[in-house]
C-alpha cells in the first residue's frame, strides 16, 4: 500500500496569506499539530504549534514565518513501512504527500494511517499469536510455513525483528486459529524458543497495550 493510497479526507492546507490564528483553529479542529503550507500546488513546508508560539504574534500571518527548515514530506509512491518510519523518527501528527514533480498532492494522518495498518496486519482477524527466536542461521520461512500449515492453520500475518546483538531473529505470527496449542506443540518440537504466545481473549487484551503505546508514541 503506497503513501498516496493513504490519504486523509478533510486535511485543509495553509495558505501564505492565512493568519496564525486561524491556522491554530484548523489544527485544533483537525486534530494535529501540523498543517502544511502550500501555494497553489507548491509545497513551502510543515507549520506547527510550536513555531506559532515561538512567534509571539498569532496575528501575522502564515507566509511571515521561515519555514525552509521543516519541509517533511513523502513521495506518492513510498510504501507504508516508509511512511510509518518516518512518522516515527520525526514525532509527526500528519506527513505531507507530493507527487514526482514535488506537487502538494495531500496529507496523512498518523491515526488514519495506523487504522490502515490493521487491514494489512490482520488485526481484525480472529486467530492467536505466537512469539518466538531463532538464530540468525536457523530462520526458514517455508519450515514456518509448514509447521503452521501442518496443524491445519493459515498464517495471517508475519514480521520479524533482527536482534544482531545475540545474534537472533524474534519472529511474531499470527495464525487463523484461536486454539493455538497443537502449533505451539509443533514448534516446541522443532525446538523454537517460544517466547510468548495470545489466544484470542489474551490477545485482544495485549492488542490495546500496543495501540496505547504506539500512539503514544507518535505523540497523538
Amino acid at each position: 500500500m503506497n503513501a498516496d493510497k493513504l490519504l486523509s479526507e478533510g486535511i485543509i492546507a495553509l495558505k501564505p496569506s492565512d493568519s496564525l490564528t486561524f491556522a491554530l483553529e484548523m489544527m485544533k479542529q483537525q486534530r494535529v499539530s501540523q498543517l502544511p503550507v502550500v501555494n497553489e500546488k507548491e509545497y513551502l513546508g510543515l507549520l506547527s504549534e510550536t513555531d506559532i508560539t515561538d512567534s509571539g504574534d498569532t496575528g501575522t500571518f502564515v507566509g511571515s514565518l521561515d519555514l525552509s527548515q521543516s519541509r517533511p514530506f513523502i513521495e506518492e509512491n513510498r510504501h507504508i513501512y516508509e511512511i510509518i518510519r518516518t512518522f516515527s523518527s520525526l514525532k509527526l501528527t500528519l506527513l505531507p504527500v507530493l507527487d514526482e514533480e514535488k506537487h502538494y498532492l495531500g496529507a496523512i494522518r498518523n491515526t488514519d494511517m495506523f487504522n490502515r495498518m490493521s487491514d494489512i496486519f490482520a488485526i481484525d482477524n480472529p486467530g492467536g499469536i505466537i512469539i518466538f527466536e531463532v538464530d540468525e542461521n536457523d530462520y526458514l520461512l517455508t519450515e514456518i510455513a509448514q509447521i503452521v500449515e501442518s496443524n491445519d492453520a493459515k498464517i495471517l500475518n508475519l514480521y520479524i525483528t533482527s536482534l544482531p546483538q545475540i545474534g537472533k531473529i524474534e519472529v511474531t505470527l499470527k495464525i487463523n486459529k484461536i486454539d493455538i496449542g497443537p502449533v505451539l506443540q509443533t514448534f516446541n518440537r522443532y525446538d523454537y524458543n517460544i517466547k510468548a504466545s495470545y489466544s484470542e481473549d489474551t490477545y485482544q487484551e495485549g492488542l490495546q497495550e500496543r495501540f496505547d503505546a504506539f500512539m503514544k508514541y507518535l505523540n497523538v
